[in-house]
């Protein structure tokens, strides 16, 4: 009998990336081991530059690194210099990518500033083009690519695949003598989808290090099986997302679950969360919670998040309900001059806590942490300072000074940005 005690512990955090060639996005590098791009598409009217060059700038400022937005007609495919030209006026920089389907081939050549501006083109080869029509137009987008220097992805979808490609393949498993049931069949196709264009596109002379590939679904365990296979099948920079997720809870729930499995074992190089957002709601949720998702699996840091407690029947006052609210809502609005002025705040850990079970202990283990009073407790908050308690908070202000001391302290600790 083995003694388990002499076993050597498992290692916490995500498994090692999976090695992909590198692609650069504008100034952004997807794959090739840089760390996971989030980002994001906007949902206006890219024909009016005026609204859609605002929402990019807001999805930026949120911390989206890459922005794709539609361009699906004359009039949108001509709007599109005029919003990197407002974008620049805005002092935006973030590489833009133009979203084709149907039409991509006609749109680039009849607007070739478009085409110049553009940081990446996405193609479908579900809807690039069909019958005869399908080779030559997606080779006039690849070569488009090619003239101007741009990379392009591949996007497979579960809900536009190549009819071709299913009829093919379904052929084929019809003279399997043990054949796949239909869900594998289709899974191949929108594997085998992405694969096949992706070689014609190098054929065309499309280079490897300007293709990214991205196989959606809208299923959890199919995202998760389509993606393990497409990984080890290419080197290719991969693009991860749960197409359709949802509105609210059910899409956040939906798109952790799935992209949480293939991001710890190495799987991925830049995701997008693809949230349907509430009537008047902001398109800038879907950036911040890719931006939790990578940053509460150890992947990237991007913003100090607040640690706090659930409640219970112990905390039945919402005070500290409202204080964590009130710190991580700080953060949020600081961090676009923060991150500007001091290298490394996006690391610093804060800690709201509602009552002494594990206040104290909490907050000891956060760079800031406040124990707030329960049920019953004395009515005073001590602050703990880097695992040292520092003062203690009593009164009506206790938020304002909080927040107050969280500033000092990010004024004191983090060294100035250089130049």
């Amino acid at each position: 009998m083995s003694d388990s005690s002499s076993q050597q512990p498992r290692t916490a955090g995500p498994a090692t990336r999976r090695p992909s060639v590198g692609v650069r996005v504008g100034k952004i590098m997807v794959g090739g081991g840089a760390p996971v791009v989030v980002q994001s598409m906007t949902n206006t009217d890219t024909e009016d530059p005026a609204s859609t060059a605002k929402q990019i700038a807001e999805l930026a400022r949120a911390g989206s690194e890459v922005v794709r937005i539609t361009v699906n007609t004359p009039a949108a495919a001509a709007a599109v210099p005029r919003i990197a030209e407002r974008l620049a006026m805005m002092g935006v920089d973030v590489p833009i990518v133009g979203d084709f389907h149907y039409n991509g081939h006609q749109l680039l050549e009849a607007e070739p500033a478009c085409a110049e501006v553009l940081a990446k083109y996405r193609i479908n080869p579900g809807n690039v083009g069909f019958g005869k029509k399908k080779d030559s137009q997606f080779a006039s987008i690849i070569e488009k690519a090619i003239q101007y220097g741009k990379p392009v992805r591949i996007g497979a979808n579960w809900g536009s695949l190549d009819q071709g490609m299913v009829a093919t393949l379904m052929d084929e498993n019809a003279q399997r003598p043990q054949p796949w049931d239909a869900g594998v069949v289709a899974r191949e196709a929108l594997i085998r989808s992405a694969l096949d264009s992706a070689a014609r596109a190098e054929q065309i002379g499309l280079p490897r290090d300007r293709i990214i590939l991205s196989c959606k679904v809208s299923g959890v365990q199919e995202l998760i099986a389509v993606y393990r296979d497409l990984a080890t099948r290419c080197d290719y920079a991969l693009h991860l997302g749960l197409t359709e997720a949802g509105m609210g809870s059910k899409g956040i729930t939906a798109s952790a679950a799935a992209l949480a499995v293939l991001l710890q074992e190495g799987i991925g190089d830049t995701i997008r969360i693809s949230l349907t957002p509430e009537p008047g709601g902001s398109r800038t949720q879907e950036v911040i919670v890719a931006q939790e998702l990578l940053q509460t699996m150890g992947l990237r840091a991007f913003t100090p998040l607040v640690t706090a407690c659930p409640g219970c029947g112990r905390t039945t006052s919402e005070f500290f309900q409202e204080l964590a609210k009130t710190v991580q809502g700080h953060v949020r609005a600081k961090m676009p001059e923060w991150r500007v002025m001091y290298d490394g705040v996006e690391n610093l850990t804060l800690a709201v806590m509602g009552c002494v079970v594990n206040g104290p202990g909490e907050s000891k283990h956060a760079n800031i942490g406040i124990s707030l009073p329960g049920n019953g407790e004395a009515p005073s908050a001590p602050v703990f300072i880097d695992g040292e308690k520092a003062m203690t908070l009593r009164g009506d202000r206790i938020a304002e000074e909080f927040v107050g001391i969280l500033d000092d302290y990010v004024a004191r600790k983090y060294a100035t940005r250089t130049a």
